[in-house]
């Protein structure tokens, strides 16, 4: 991408759509070859969605915790108000509904409250029996059957993930590996560049290998401010990941992004944006770390807000859409013109 110069501004830019809904019986306006239907309707924040093998959808309904630390000052203020009118500062439900579309119509007529009593759900994965869910603080293990409409078991906490009283990016997502073996987990930063210190900062603005088998868990890459959706290249086996960059720095800057994640690798946040680009605003910095942040592969243009990922060999769908990648992009709350 062509990266312009940084052009901070005493208030946030905060320009935000005003949702109105589609008129009944109107739709998106799909490529030619595909449809859009609403599969369900009447959801209670519809916030990421699980496909099971026999067709069944888990659709996490959830919200943002509590987080009493994430509100201070003017910025705090300005980003309540943001959040108010977004509707992002209702009660979290804290389940996840089964859909199932038993006739194949491409609407959901049956559901059920499948997953109840969470902690601000968001990632679900299958590995060998069980369904794995990423509440906002904690990987939880639930025994599964084909099938099963209802789980009432209690979950068995597998792995710990950062959270705490300000938890800025709230969301955590999760794949498994294709053996079965492994978990990938995502964690945003607790803030936008390191504004609250990097104490706050442990272990967050990464993704997280849990080793199923041994219980273990470890950090698999760093510096990605961010991280939402993953997905695995179904030729190379890598690892894709779309992350959501810096704000506040210009309506042009800075990229949100999706890229192989290599073991290991540091991709700039928060020194640094998109290889080597330094941030001035980070006190003190790190040209050691600056000096080997990774560039991502492919740019998505700036507040993007880009999410979710699949591969387009995963799917059923027509040929020109059987090869390359899908990312859903929720828009901008915070650029002008929006994104």
């Amino acid at each position: 991408p062509v990266l312009p110069p940084p052009n901070p501004t005493l208030f946030p830019t905060v320009r935000i759509a005003t949702a109105t809904g589609w008129p009944a019986g109107a739709a998106p306006t799909p490529a030619a070859g595909l449809r859009a239907a609403a599969f369900a309707g009447d959801l209670d924040h519809p916030r990421w969605l699980f496909v099971l093998p026999n067709g069944d959808v888990l659709v996490a309904e959830t919200n943002a915790p509590p987080k009493p630390d994430d509100t201070g000052g003017i910025k705090g203020w300005i980003m309540g108000l943001v959040m108010g009118r977004a509707g992002a500062k209702t009660p979290s439900a804290n389940r996840i509904t089964l859909l199932r579309d038993t006739d194949g119509d491409g609407v959901a007529d049956s559901r059920s409250v499948f997953l109840e009593g969470l902690n601000s759900p968001f990632g679900m994965a299958l590995a060998g029996p069980d369904l794995y869910v990423a509440n906002t603080d904690a990987v939880l293990r639930f025994p599964y059957t084909p099938g099963q409409t209802r789980i009432t078991e209690p979950g068995t906490k597998v792995a710990d993930l950062p959270a705490g009283t300000i938890n800025h990016h709230w969301t955590k997502t999760i794949i498994a590996s294709p053996d079965g073996r492994r978990l990938y987990a995502t964690v945003g930063s607790n803030s936008n560049v390191a504004e609250n210190g990097m104490a706050v900062e442990e272990g967050r603005a990464a993704i997280w290998e849990i080793d199923l088998g041994r219980g273990t868990q470890r950090l698999f890459a760093t510096g990605l401010r961010n991280p939402n959706g993953m997905a695995w290249e179904p030729v190379t086996g890598a690892l894709w990941a779309a992350v959501n960059e810096r704000d506040e720095i210009g309506s042009d800057l800075v990229p949100d992004y999706m890229t192989a994640v290599r073991d290991g690798g540091f991709y700039g946040w928060p020194y640094s944006y998109y290889g080597n680009h330094v941030d001035g605003r980070v006190t003190p910095p790190r040209p050691d770390l600056v000096a080997k942040a990774l560039v991502p592969d492919y740019a998505l243009g700036p507040h993007t807000a880009s999410l979710g990922l699949a591969w387009g060999g995963e799917t059923a769908l027509p040929p020109p859409f059987r090869n390359g990648l899908f990312v859903g992009q929720h828009g901008s709350w915070n650029r002008d013109p929006p994104s």
